[in-house]
């Protein structure tokens, strides 16, 4: 090959690189607040149409367990098992991520894909299924078990194509710097990232809300469309 086309294809290489690292950037800055207000959706729907159960946050599952096993009030099976799920569900992506051997934005889109089909299938399966009309029944758990893997994928997406962001789960959005001193410039830009998702967590669940009064097991159908929307944003 001649000299002057190797010096061609690594000014090319080298351009789709940097394209690469600014689309990555613009990505950081506008999917974590979209996805927020999305687990924000999810938790809040899952709770009131599936038996009093978190999909986003897994761990306050136990405390929900914990308090029905005290006080002798009925045991929510798919509360316990939210959180292997989501442990499972994560090593799922994670697997999908390595076998597509993809980076960057692409790797974004494809889990991104993987986040809406995963809603999409709840909306689908509880518009056929109802179940709310029987939140501690096996279509609820089921529906559960699809909600809660469509939330390990949302976190594992964060790990694994976006590890910049602040994570969406509330019990870390309050990380800030192990320093104890003033705070320096990027534990402050933390600590505003993290309101930022703390609103739109909060937005979410405020929406849903209204959803879930006015179109019970339909309100599924908000964190699918904004799951879509952020494909395309991608």
């Amino acid at each position: 090959m001649p000299a002057s086309a190797k010096r061609t294809d690594v000014v090319a290489a080298a351009s789709r690189s940097v394209d690469a690292d600014v689309e990555l950037s613009r990505l950081q800055n506008l999917l974590p607040p979209l996805l927020s207000v999305i687990a924000g959706m999810v938790d809040l729907t899952g709770f009131f149409t599936l038996g009093k159960l978190f999909t986003a946050h897994v761990t306050g599952n136990l405390v929900l367990a914990a308090a029905a096993a005290v006080g002798g009030g009925p045991l929510n099976v798919a509360q316990i098992l939210a959180i292997p799920v989501f442990i499972l569900a994560v090593a799922v992506t994670w697997l999908i991520a390595e076998a597509s051997h993809k980076r960057g934005p692409i790797l974004v889109r494809l889990l991104l894909e993987v986040q809406f089909a995963l809603l999409a299938a709840v909306l689908i399966f509880s518009i056929v299924t109802r179940p709310s009309a029987d939140p501690h029944g096996l279509m609820a758990g089921i529906a559960a078990m699809i909600a809660v893997s469509a939330m390990a994928c949302q976190y594992a997406t964060l790990r694994l194509a976006l590890p910049k962001v602040v994570s969406t789960a509330v019990m870390t959005l309050m990380q800030l710097s192990k320093s104890r001193g003033a705070l320096n410039d990027d534990s402050a830009d933390h600590l505003k990232q993290s309101l930022l998702l703390l609103v739109g967590f909060l937005a979410g669940c405020l929406v849903a809300a209204l959803a879930v009064s006015f179109f019970n097991d339909w309100a599924w159908f908000l964190p699918a469309a904004l799951a879509a929307l952020a494909i395309a944003i991608k």
